[in-house]
C-alpha cells in the first residue's frame, strides 16, 4: 500500500507539470487575471499538486525519507520527460533517453532497498 501511495503522488505530480505546460499557448501572464481564473487546466494542475503533496506526506511517514524523496522526485521527472516527448512532442535526444534511463535505474535500486531493522 505504501508504494501505491507513493505512485499516486508521482502520477499526480507529473500530471500537474504537464497540465501547467498545456494550460497556455504561450507564457502565462498576470496581465489578465480573468483568463487565469477560468483556466481549467491550471486549476486542475493546482489540485494535482495538492494531491501529490498529500500522497508524498503520507509516503514519507511510511518509508525512509532517503528512499521516498528520491523515488518520488525521480519518478516524476521520468514521467514528465516521457509525457513531454510522447504527448507534447518536445525534442527527446539519445542523451535524454540515457539520462532518464539512469534515473529509472536509480529508482529501481532505491525501491529494492530494505530499511535496517
Amino acid at each position: 500500500m505504501t508504494w501505491l501511495i507513493l505512485a499516486v503522488g508521482v502520477l499526480a505530480n507529473a500530471a500537474a507539470s504537464v497540465l501547467v505546460k498545456l494550460s497556455s499557448d504561450g507564457p502565462l501572464t498576470l496581465a489578465d487575471p480573468g483568463a487565469l481564473a477560468t483556466n481549467w487546466r491550471l486549476w486542475l494542475a493546482a489540485v494535482s499538486y495538492g494531491v501529490a503533496f498529500l500522497a508524498y506526506a503520507a509516503a514519507v511517514t511510511r518509508l525512509p525519507l532517503n528512499v521516498a524523496h528520491p523515488v518520488a522526485t525521480a519518478g516524476a521527472i521520468v514521467l514528465v520527460g516521457l509525457c513531454s516527448a510522447l504527448l507534447i512532442r518536445e525534442a527527446f535526444t539519445p542523451l535524454h533517453w540515457l539520462g532518464y534511463g539512469l534515473l529509472l535505474a536509480g529508482i529501481l535500486v532505491l525501491a529494492s532497498t530494505r530499511a535496517p531493522a
